[in-house]
């Protein structure tokens, strides 16, 4: 019985070490695992004016107000969003969540570090 009860113990202590390590994996992090990973599609949810002014590489240009079930993007790939300030891509992440994306938030644009043009 106490060797099974330190088995426990040892385990979910092990479990929660690892929970702790998940949570330390910064914004950064995942966004090279998702880049490395080639299998994204990045999106400006900005106006088309904003977007016109500058943006990252590659990026598609859908405004947030514009995203909903006839949105045609590749629900195989993860898509990567982004606005002016963060509260438009926090709206459009949770759409594209509820329609059955995998989405990351990049949030503000000024902030982002990807090339842009």
């Amino acid at each position: 019985m106490k060797k099974l009860l330190i088995i426990i113990c040892l385990f979910i202590s092990g479990c929660t070490n690892h929970k702790k390590t998940e949570m330390n994996i910064s914004k950064d992090d995942i966004l090279e695992k998702l880049l490395s990973e080639n299998n994204y599609v990045i999106v400006d949810v900005r106006t088309k004016e904003e977007y016109d002014q500058g943006h990252v590489v590659d990026a598609l240009n859908i405004p947030y107000d514009q995203i909903d079930e006839n949105v045609a993007l590749d629900k195989n790939k993860t898509i990567i969003v982004y606005c002016r300030s963060g509260n438009r891509s926090g709206i459009a992440f949770q759409t594209l969540t509820d329609l059955g994306y995998e989405v990351f938030d990049l949030g503000a644009y000024d902030s982002i570090k990807l090339d842009k043009e």
